[in-house]
């Protein structure tokens, strides 16, 4: 997969996917040189210590950036798309880490079918929160319930969200989702699971989300704290960063196809992946500046 191709990419994973479009991606992404098509991508071998895991370099990192000001830290994420199996284990990892209920998606990840017989197979590309250092849905917002913190991260404010998803509409990533107010106990209830299914469903529903470092419950027209009826999204775990923990999808991602870290710091492993030739970021012209990049 060539930039001119996931570029392509880009503009269509920023709206809705339907059939066609998915068709559109998958020509895209197909179509290797004739001496590539049965070869497999190589893969850089991230730099750390002898028997280290990449995971404790960028734990070692976050600690550092955490040392600093807020202000002169700046988060990003790199995504090797070379290295993802398609597990959803990052996904997974993210409804429980926040107690998603049905309907809410903070890392989708979309899987493509490329190529044409005989040469075919299958991409995933893992779609969070770009975390924008021009973010087109803060300025949407009528009630500046969602912003920019200064070391980057785009959040929400769920007690000022008056839920007018004027930022789902504005947000060029379609990274944004709304919270109906349904609990997976009603799931399991229309469902024919029994009564076990029903049993677990409430009691996920009752546990409640840490979200920005505060609890939130879903009980639906309880303000302050419920995030029922607002706008939501990945918010790069900042309730585990103030806790110098990396976010969940980082560590839950079994290909280590995920890399996070501080930009500011040129030493960081995401900061020497972000600037790879092979590094790219999805809808460059909207001047968005994301600070999730995708390595091809």
């Amino acid at each position: 997969m060539d930039r001119r191709s996931f570029v392509k990419i880009g503009g269509l994973l920023g709206g809705a996917l339907g059939a066609a479009d998915l068709l559109i991606i998958g020509d895209a992404l197909a179509n290797p040189p004739a001496d590539q098509k049965t070869s497999l991508p190589v893969l850089e071998r991230v730099k750390a210590e002898p028997g280290e895991d990449v995971l404790i370099r960028m734990q070692r990192e976050l600690v550092r950036a955490m040392n600093k000001p807020i202000e002169k830290r700046r988060w990003g994420m790199v995504i090797d798309t070379r290295k993802c199996v398609g597990c959803h284990s990052c996904n997974v990892g993210c409804i429980m880490e926040n107690k998603l209920p049905p309907g809410v998606v903070y890392r989708p990840v979309i899987d493509l079918e490329t190529g044409s017989y005989p040469n075919v197979g299958r991409k995933f590309v893992p779609r969070p929160c770009m975390h924008c250092s021009n973010p087109h849905c803060v300025p949407v917002c009528p009630v500046k319930a969602t912003w920019q913190r200064p070391d980057g991260a785009v959040v929400i404010d769920y007690d000022v969200c008056i839920g007018c998803r004027y930022c789902i509409t504005a947000c060029p990533y379609q990274a944004r989702t709304f919270d109906f107010g349904e609990n997976w106990d009603s799931k399991a209830a229309a469902g024919k699971d029994g009564p076990l299914a029903l049993q677990t469903g409430r009691k996920y529903a009752r546990e409640p989300s840490f979200e920005y470092g505060a609890l939130w419950h879903r009980s639906e027209g309880v303000i302050p704290g419920s995030p029922v009826g607002n706008a939501r999204k990945c918010t790069f775990c900042v309730h585990r960063l103030e806790h110098r923990q990396l976010p969940m999808c980082v560590t839950t991602c079994i290909g280590r196809s995920t890399f996070f870290g501080d930009l500011n710091d040129p030493t960081t492993l995401v900061s020497q992946l972000a600037v790879q030739n092979n590094a790219i970021s999805l809808k460059p012209e909207l001047g968005t500046s994301p600070k999730v990049f995708y390595l091809l």
